[in-house]
């Protein structure tokens, strides 16, 4: 089994722990306040979990995720990560994370920001147009009619691969928006968000929007 290690222990960090653990996995998690913060989800996940810090969890990982709010990515161990494959759960909220000109105006993508950031890891798109809850209660058997789908991007086709492979496990079918250049079309209030879809409905959907939607570029 893979070892994930977990940066953000948020809504959709202890979901997806809780998703791995079930699956046998084995996952590090880390937040911003301390390891001893995190004492409850521990105990409630079991031996195959442990709290850590941020770099303790990116050294232990397999596989990183990232879910962390967006204004704090810059914060997000560098090299501990270089050579691994980083899902980023990250969307942008500009209520939260303060505005982010090359967002605002379209010329970057939250997962491009991230890879930048980290430019010796493999940062795929993964997990950010769901929500939370549905990450555990949601998923269903390979084959299942009108199964859920769930879109990734990345500029490594070995990284869309595992996610691939992760959200089989999982109980999701799997559409890839291309590469990170793309991954806007998962992004917040585009027709692909936290609506569910199936793998057609999702194909369907990633091919519409604009890079700069109408109402920002007025």
């Amino acid at each position: 089994m893979t070892t994930y290690g977990i940066i953000g222990a948020g809504n959709i960090g202890s979901q997806v722990a809780r998703a791995l653990v079930a699956h046998g996995h084995d996952v590090v998690i880390a937040n911003s306040r301390g390891p001893e913060t995190l004492a409850g989800l521990i105990e409630e996940l079991g031996p195959h979990a442990r709290a850590a810090t941020a770099e303790e969890a990116a050294e232990a990982a397999d596989v990183a995720v990232v879910t962390v709010p967006l204004r704090a990515y810059a914060a997000v161990p560098v090299a501990a990560l270089a050579g691994k494959i980083v899902l980023d759960t990250n969307n942008y909220y500009w209520e939260r994370d303060g505005h982010i000109p090359e967002l605002d105006r379209g010329e970057a993508t939250v997962s491009g920001l991230l890879q930048a950031h980290l430019p010796g890891s493999k940062v795929v798109k993964a997990f950010n147009h769901i929500m939370a809850a549905d990450i555990t209660t949601t998923g269903s058997p390979a084959g299942t009619p009108d199964r859920r789908a769930l879109g990734t991007a990345s500029d490594f086709p070995e990284a869309v691969e595992l996610v691939t492979r992760l959200y089989d496990e999982l109980g999701f079918d799997t559409v890839s928006a291309g590469t990170l250049d793309e991954s806007w079309r998962l992004e917040r209030d585009r027709p692909a968000y936290v609506v569910r879809q199936n793998a057609e409905e999702l194909r369907a959907n990633l091919a519409k929007g604009f890079r700069v939607r109408p109402q920002d570029a007025a």
